[in-house]
């Protein structure tokens, strides 16, 4: 196991983004953490189930596979060390090569996501994923209900993402939320040949750019741009992404219409949006997670 993290793409993730532990979290929601820690205990020959971030965890993995090791998964946890021998153990029963982790039994974890020089962190706790985004690591609140990833794409690594406030900054954002629609695309189409700001997750997509020139016959990153804006506002996302040179697969300018079913068509799998309500459009249909960044989260309550 190598002693450094330089140069990999590192995903830290937590037991609930990774596995299907919905029933044991119920059980330390309605008793404590000791009982959650003894029906782990309990199950801990049982592998749990794939959760919602399964599937990108999984093929992202598999760029490791030809050799490259350019990919390090490390499970970061809420849960106490003995539930986290199940989830070592889960791991090892689909052939996920996941040998790092930690585990914080109720504490915040975040704040080992600095010396991992982690590029995307999953989580099912809101605070958790607001405070990593506030020391500028691109993160997500995983819907762990949300649909599972298709299996239509074996050798693919699919991901979507939304525009404003996650790929770019939120500034195009804030002149729709403060000025309405037509003052938007005015702003965009005076400022299409400016590029936007960085957003919190362009390390990310920068991660994954460079993951691609590792990509093999076998193993492959496929990305989306999807996005609620529409001509002539287009042209500065597109521009934007040329600045950075950066190239997407496939870009979709839905001029707000629900993202859902268009991302079914897509089969990501993962989709990042920092609204709510894209988030539960998409859930129904693929893996997502919320990025609590940006105007539209500024008044958000904590979990």
């Amino acid at each position: 196991m190598p002693s450094s993290l330089e140069g990999r793409l590192v995903v830290a993730i937590s037991s609930r983004a990774l596995f299907d532990f919905e029933e044991e979290n119920q059980v330390f929601e309605q008793t404590d953490d000791r009982a959650y820690m003894d029906l782990q205990l309990q199950r801990l020959e049982l592998p749990a189930p794939p959760g919602v971030a399964f599937s990108l965890v999984k093929k992202l993995l598999a760029f490791n596979q030809t050799g490259a090791a350019g990919v390090e998964v490390v499970i970061l946890s809420r849960n106490d060390p003995v539930s986290g021998m199940r989830v070592f153990r889960s791991a090892q029963h689909y052939g996920l090569n996941i040998q790092r982790g930690s585990f914080t039994r109720g504490q915040p974890p975040w704040r080992y996501l600095k010396p991992l020089h982690a590029n995307l962190f999953l989580s099912a706790h809101l605070s958790d994923v607001r405070a990593a985004l506030d020391a500028g690591v691109p993160a997500a609140q995983v819907y762990p209900h949300a649909a599972h990833a298709s299996d239509a794409h074996p050798n693919e690594v699919r991901i979507a993402f939304d525009g404003d406030a996650v790929l770019f900054s939120d500034e195009a954002e804030r002149v729709f939320q403060s000025q309405g629609l037509n003052a938007f695309q005015q702003h965009e189409k005076d400022k299409a040949t400016q590029p936007l700001s960085d957003g919190p997750f362009k390390p990310l997509l920068v991660a994954l750019h460079r993951l691609q020139t590792e990509a093999t016959s076998t193993m492959r990153i496929r990305t989306a741009l999807v996005t609620a804006r529409s001509a002539p506002a287009h042209e500065r996302a597109i521009r934007t992404l040329m600045q950075w040179n950066i190239q997407v697969d496939e870009a979709m300018f839905l001029g707000g219409l629900p993202k859902g079913e268009f991302l079914r068509e897509f089969e990501p799998d993962f989709f990042f949006d920092d609204q709510t309500g894209h988030i539960e459009s998409a859930a129904r249909h693929v893996p997502a997670g919320h990025v609590a960044s940006g105007v539209q989260n500024t008044r958000l309550p904590e979990d």
